[in-house]
């Protein structure tokens, strides 16, 4: 069969995405290959389909257990022999691997570094015929990129020892910087780069100040979202718990994921989410690294992420399908400060400079007012025209500016007149005229500013003092404390004027229906809803995430034309000749059936 062939045969597909062809016929000409395409642009058929086209075995290089096997699982689907070897196999299971390898009936290995690096397993590898090596998730071979790891930078042995055999490296996040690093970690020789472009016009991102703890807004965001799968990102791991048992008190349904939950534990909830028998998984960033669920229609964080490397790849994981999905970022000033603070602990000097740097782009990009996508281009050294939809700022009309320089010099007179050694939230309840023992502790309700702004609320004297980090008015020093720098001492001397987009003065409701009674805007469409049923019975007899069976996007298809028989089902995207024998006829007697009931 010939490459197109075997897309429709294997994949379902008639036609190839960007840069899916040239990366193709790079492996099968035999060239190192470098591509950066955004999640859900078709990276692995890039490697899956040649490795059909060829003699021997292809090793892929993945970070985590669970993507190799969901990666592993969706492959067996679709008739493709693949296999991984990980450390929660048995040895009945590791010896049945090894045979099929020795006996050539496997076409894709995946491993994770630390086991390929192995002078042992290199070895084993030696008596195999690998065909060509693959790097998934390759920006961590860069120490600029945002999730550098050493077992990866150690895969360079790998032109050593196998210096004939082509390498394939695929990432969704390198700047022009970490690809020509990764492709010089990696020693690749003369490689084809292919970059695609940073902009996904199926997602839509927004960014917004946080209120309080946020859990308001995470509730208005979901009222929009009822029954579809979601990942909600936090900082630290008692937020996580905490808003997991928030949602579930709302009756959404939702389960904790981080680091220090048990394995078994670990394994249901992510077990749970990919067979949709959740909707939400609330989170660490120890969740989702390549994550091959499709369906996910939302991404929401709940503070800022320490580069737009992990942003980008964070929400990227919405919207696989190529359907409409939605992503919210909650900040505020206080995530990069205590982020700061953090960066501080790394020891080394220069690792430490670069994560700085990342992080003040990462809190531009949160409060800036340009179009998100665009703004995400130019990091990735990607041109992007302004979206015009897709992000919350091109929709939003342009900013009608407030003075709020008198504000301004209220708050900086309170850091004066208290010795610049107290931190926001003190400042703020001085100012606020509170009747806090801290403030009756040091005598502050008999200072000149005590009181002096409670027309105010908590939240906009947040937004204005964010306004002043903004500008570089005032920094913080020792136990985040506030203090004024250059810039801020002219402000108080009334040398300079402070401005403020307007809409951050007015104060967020909370919402009316904590209990989220919902109802939708728009009624389900029926025939998808009926073939997502019988995708979900298919699913749990196979015990195989609904996802891996059909696509939302194919079922989509389905529902909106109806085939009538066999080779109409086949000119639906996402139905090869292999899916159509394992579960084709069911879905054509329902299509045939609805098509009758009108």
């Amino acid at each position: 069969m010939d490459k197109y062939q075997v897309l429709k045969e294997y994949f379902g597909y008639e036609q190839f995405r960007p840069f899916q062809e040239e990366s193709i016929d790079a492996l099968l000409g035999g060239r190192d290959l470098l591509t950066i395409l955004p999640t859900g642009a078709g990276k692995s058929l890039c490697y899956q389909l040649p490795t059909l086209m060829s003699e021997g075995l292809s090793v892929v290089v993945s970070p985590l257990i669970a993507l190799m096997q969901d990666q592993v699982r969706n492959l067996q689907v679709s008739g493709i022999e693949a296999v991984t070897i990980h450390s929660d196999l048995s040895e009945a299971e590791r010896n049945d691997i090894f045979g099929k390898l020795h006996g050539g009936r496997v076409k894709l290995l995946y491993v994770a570094p630390e086991r390929l690096i192995l002078p042992s397993f290199i070895d084993f590898l030696k008596k195999l015929h690998v065909n060509f090596f693959v790097i998934d998730e390759a920006h961590c071979v860069s120490e600029w990129g945002h999730e550098f790891r050493s077992d990866y930078q150690q895969l360079a042995l790998l032109k050593e020892h196998f210096p004939d055999t082509p390498i394939a490296a695929f990432t969704a996040t390198a700047t022009r910087e970490v690809a020509v690093d990764i492709a010089k970690s990696l020693r690749l020789n003369d490689p084809l780069i292919l970059r695609g472009n940073v902009f996904r016009e199926n997602l839509h991102v927004s960014c917004m100040p946080r209120h309080q703890n946020g859990r308001s807004q995470v509730l208005d965001f979901l009222k929009d979202h009822r029954d579809e799968s979601g990942i909600i990102y936090t900082f630290t791991r008692k937020e996580c718990e905490d808003l997991a048992r928030f949602l579930q008190s709302h009756n959404i349904s939702a389960k904790a994921y981080h680091a220090r939950l048990e394995k078994e534990e670990k394994q249901r909830v992510y077990e749970d989410f990919v067979h949709d028998r959740i909707d939400i998984v609330v989170a660490t960033i120890a969740f989702g690294m390549g994550i091959d669920k499709s369906n996910i229609r939302f991404v929401l964080h709940t503070s800022l992420p320490k580069t737009l490397e992990s942003y980008y790849q964070e929400i990227g994981r919405a919207g696989r399908d190529g359907l409409p999905s939605h992503t919210l970022l909650l900040f505020n000033k206080s995530d990069e400060i205590q982020k700061r603070e953090l960066i501080q602990n790394t020891p080394n000097e220069h690792y430490r400079e670069i994560l700085e740097g990342k992080l003040s782009k990462m809190y531009r990009y949160a409060v800036g007012s340009g179009c998100r996508h665009r703004v995400m281009g130019q990091y990735f050294g990607d041109e992007v025209e302004a979206c015009g939809d897709k992000c919350d700022n091109c929709q939003r009309e342009p900013a009608q500016m407030e003075d709020i320089t008198r504000e301004v010099r209220m708050f900086l007179s309170a850091v004066y007149r208290t010795g610049s050694r107290f931190g926001q939230n003190h400042l703020i309840d001085l100012l606020r005229g509170s009747k806090s023992a801290k403030i009756a502790q040091f005598d502050h309700d008999k200072l000149s500013v005590y009181g002096i702004g409670t027309e105010r609320s908590k939240q906009v004297w947040q937004r204005i003092i964010d306004r002043l980090f903004d500008i570089e008015a005032i920094t913080t020093g020792e136990h985040r404390a506030i203090v004024m720098r250059e810039k801020g001492v002219q402000i108080l001397k009334g040398a300079q004027k402070v401005e403020i987009d307007a809409t951050h003065l007015v104060d967020l409701k909370r919402s009316s229906n904590l209990k989220l009674e919902i109802e939708r805007d728009t009624p389900k469409d029926e025939k998808f809803e009926a073939l997502r049923e019988l995708r979900a019975r298919l699913a749990k007899a196979a015990n195989l995430p609904a996802y891996i069976i059909f696509s939302d996007k194919t079922l989509l298809e389905l529902a909106s034309y109806l085939p009538k028989n066999k080779a109409e089902m086949l000119a639906i995207n996402g139905i090869g000749e292999v899916k159509y024998e394992r579960y084709g006829e069911p879905f054509l007697e329902l299509c045939l059936k609805l098509r009758s009931e009108g």
